[in-house]
């Protein structure tokens, strides 16, 4: 019990010597799942091995941080992490994902040459063990295109707050100029820039499209109150198009996964009497919907909308179309 509370109070240390702004009593209370006047036992605990602690007076509040970090002999990484930073680097090469697989091997390297060294060597065969007993089983889907040139860019205008020009090599006017003030970016099955030209709304231009990209020094914001997560959970994939109430019924056969199962970031989930599961999301995005869809077979139902039923039999119609009166090459029986 002992051990397992030292082990708390380094966390929390580690809490407060890796953020700037500090945090409040309630903020420690909510990361570490304890109540306030827990939080407030384990901030003196820490104030009295870290003298260094200090207060921010944050009104009406208070936030509370240590400043010049943590000596090395407090924060070696364990093979656990290390395993995890390695797993995650080489599922970002995997995925064509160079440039964030690069940046996390950097980080790798950083980590380890700020290691003490006895900490190294007994790092290295339980390290080495994980490495070669876990690995990313591979899933098909597209490679998305990310290209360190242009991330740069894009990251530079953003930090700037700077617009960003560039040619687009898509939408209805190809090769055309664009100057738009950027959001953010979207990492997925393909990679979008989130930007809005002029007064417009905010919309979604691939990565792969475009071409000498440029921070024009221009000032751009982006609205108050916008939030990027926000935006990206109103699809249910990456297309943002009308948005709708989804009622999708899963039969009792499947229940059991679906509960597992996330479809939607705000999603409800309500098990039936009969064994079935009533799953219920607004989102756009209705065409990678339904496509995830027929992932389920037979084993789901949808209640609404009626554009998503639609969509499916749409789909339904164009491979009945392609296949249906195909006969089977010789080469190929």
């Amino acid at each position: 019990m002992r051990h397992e509370k030292a082990g708390r109070l380094l966390e929390l240390a580690r809490m407060l010597a890796s953020t700037a702004e500090g945090l409040t009593l309630d903020e420690i209370a909510e990361r570490l799942g304890v109540g306030r006047r827990t939080a407030e036992r384990m901030r003196d605990a820490v104030r009295d091995v870290f003298p260094q602690l200090e207060e921010v007076d944050d009104p009406p509040t208070r936030r509370f941080r240590i400043p010049a970090g943590l000596d090395g002999l407090f924060q070696a990484p364990t093979a656990e992490e290390l395993a995890a930073l390695a797993s995650a680097a080489e599922t970002f090469a995997g995925q064509g994902a160079t440039a964030r697989a690069a940046a996390l091997r950097s980080l790798e390297q950083k980590v380890l040459s700020a290691t003490r060294a006895a900490a190294r060597r007994k790092l290295a065969p339980d390290l080495e063990a994980l490495l070669q007993a876990e690995t990313i089983a591979v899933q098909a889907g597209p490679r998305p295109f990310e290209d360190e040139t242009v991330l740069s860019a894009v990251r530079e205008a953003l930090k700037a707050l700077s617009t960003l020009s560039f040619r687009y090599e898509g939408g209805s006017t190809p090769g055309r100029i664009r100057e738009v003030t950027p959001y953010g970016v979207l990492f997925g099955r393909a990679n979008y820039l989130v930007a809005a030209e002029g007064e417009g709304a905010p919309r979604n231009w691939r990565l792969d499209r475009l071409h000498d990209v440029a921070v024009t020094g221009r000032p751009a914001s982006r609205p108050p109150g916008f939030s990027l997560q926000d935006y990206a959970d109103e699809s249910f994939g990456i297309y943002q198009d009308d948005t709708e109430d989804v009622a999708l019924r899963i039969l009792p056969a499947s229940a059991e996964g679906a509960l597992r199962w996330r479809f939607h970031a705000n999603q409800s989930v309500e098990p039936q009497a009969d064994g079935s599961v009533l799953v219920r999301f607004r989102s756009s995005g209705m065409r990678e919907l339904a496509w995830h869809l027929f992932t389920w077979g037979d084993q789901v139902e949808v209640l609404g909308p009626a554009r998503l039923k639609s969509l499916l039999v749409e789909q339904i119609e164009l491979a009945r179309r392609a296949h249906g009166g195909a006969s089977v090459r010789p080469e190929l029986s």
